[in-house]
């Protein structure tokens, strides 16, 4: 008598399961994303599936008793990679990062793999989608030093977990969790059962043997990681590398991560030699014309642990034809058009006839409100066609009643701006210094109507 075999109906999109199909996932609100997936046989073992992505069980312990010392941590000596993951690789962590094809994510794996392997630990490189001869012609390419890098070709996890058991490495890399599968699950490899089970088994398997694994996973057109929601939940650090607007560099950014700071950046160059570390990324953004222009301003932002220089654009010009268009790249549209608003209530510049592009050099996208003072700057520049000086900058938070709100680590920003060469700032009162930074003419305001007039005096 054959097993009968188990199905479900799994969202695609956050991995919620139903009894039966749906048009929309009831979970995350998505049409059309809940499929029919076989989940093997019902007689099928189940129990070290069962066991939690935290390994095994254990007795019952007072959190009083816990072992509070520091994680273990291994450093890849590419100092922009260990400062996404939070100062090096945890002992017993799983790491998942994602990105388009092309973006770099086998080239920072196996550049950091061949610095961790020639300083004496284990490693394993395990591929499920290119030949070892392809790997190996990547390595001889980027000059990376291979003798003690382990390589095995394998999808199957239950496999990889028995050579394992065998060479008993400290770091584990699998290219790519898409491609993988469990022998209990009967679906296709890349379905939402079989990515969330193998993720879940080899997370298993990293927290009872003390291994470090690297997942590298695969995106949707939307630059979201593809697979079940779940996968992010299983992993302690996600993060995601994507290639700037002219596809010269590329950013590392942690969107999760259990063992450092979320938001973390780090920014690389792409050459023929692999990915290089870009050590000062402010330079990068700050690749301004040697002749001013009007609209163009410069902001300090803060990333991660670091404050990062960059460059804001506006353009304002007569609207041709019967609805002016508002377009903002590199952040949000409603933040922009909520600035208008202020700016026309609070700053007396009425904008509702005009067309207005605002821009962020350099691809990078601004996540944070302290670039608010420099936008509006930037517009009533380009306006009154008012040349901003290359050596001042602007930052803060712009309130509905016009007032310009402090932002953190402001002191941090002002020091960073000046090592740069920057003379003059215009910020939040609350984040003025108390004691002068020598070579930087400060201008603290405390609202948008102040900074406007401070503006026409520069």
């Amino acid at each position: 008598m054959s097993k009968k075999n188990k199905t479900a109906f799994v969202c695609d999109q956050c991995g919620a399961d139903f009894p039966r199909w749906a048009g929309q996932c009831t979970s995350c609100g998505a049409w059309n994303t809940v499929k029919e997936v076989r989940l093997g046989s019902a007689a099928s073992g189940r129990s070290g599936r069962m066991a939690g992505y935290a390994g095994s069980r254990s007795e019952v312990k007072l959190l009083s008793d816990i072992n509070l010392s520091q994680a273990e941590r291994i450093s890849t000596r590419i100092s922009e990679f260990d400062r996404v993951l939070g100062g090096g690789i945890v002992r017993g962590s799983v790491v998942l990062i994602g990105g388009a094809p092309g973006a770099g994510k086998s080239t920072i794996l196996l550049q950091a793999i061949a610095n961790i392997a020639n300083d004496g630990v284990k490693v394993l490189y395990v591929s499920g989608e290119e030949s070892l001869q392809q790997i190996a012609e990547r390595a001889h390419r980027l000059k990376l030093p291979v003798d003690n890098i382990m390589m095995l070709a394998e999808t199957s996890v239950q496999s990889i977990c028995d050579v394992l058991d065998e060479v008993q490495p400290q770091i584990l890399v699998i290219d790519s969790i898409q491609v993988m599968h469990t022998l209990d699950t009967d679906s296709a490899p890349g379905s939402v059962s079989q990515v969330r089970e193998s993720a879940s088994y080899l997370t298993q398997y990293a927290k009872k043997h003390n291994v470090s694994i690297f997942m590298v996973g695969h995106v949707t057109k939307d630059q979201s990681l593809a697979g079940p929601m779940t996968l992010s939940h299983i992993v302690d650090t996600q993060v995601i590398l994507a290639s700037t607007d002219d596809a010269r560099f590329r950013v590392l950014r942690a969107d999760k991560n259990r063992f450092g700071s979320v938001g973390e950046l780090g920014f690389f160059a792409m050459d023929s030699s692999g990915l290089k570390e870009v050590k000062n990324p402010s330079a990068m953004f700050l690749n301004r014309a040697e002749k001013p222009s009007s609209g163009s301003v410069v902001t300090v932002l803060w990333e991660g642990t670091r404050p990062l220089l960059v460059e804001i654009q506006a353009l304002v010009i007569e609207c041709q034809y019967g609805n002016p268009r508002r377009l903002a790249v590199g952040f949000d549209q409603n933040r922009l058009a909520m600035l208008l608003a202020v700016l026309a209530r609070h700053g007396g510049i009425l904008t509702g006839n005009d067309e207005i592009y605002a821009n962020v050099v350099g691809g990078i996208k601004v996540t944070e409100t302290s670039s608010d003072l420099a936008i509006v700057v930037g517009i009533v520049s380009s306006l009154r066609d008012k040349v901003i000086p290359h050596d001042a900058f602007f930052f803060g938070e712009i309130g509905l009643n016009g007032e310009i709100r402090p932002v953190a680590n402001g002191h941090a920003r002002l020091n960073d701006a000046a090592k740069h060469g920057f003379k003059k700032a215009v910020i939040p009162k609350a984040n003025a210094p108390r004691k002068p930074i020598e070579g930087l003419e400060i201008h603290a305001v405390s609202h948008v109507s102040e900074a406007l007039e401070i503006f026409s005096d520069l």
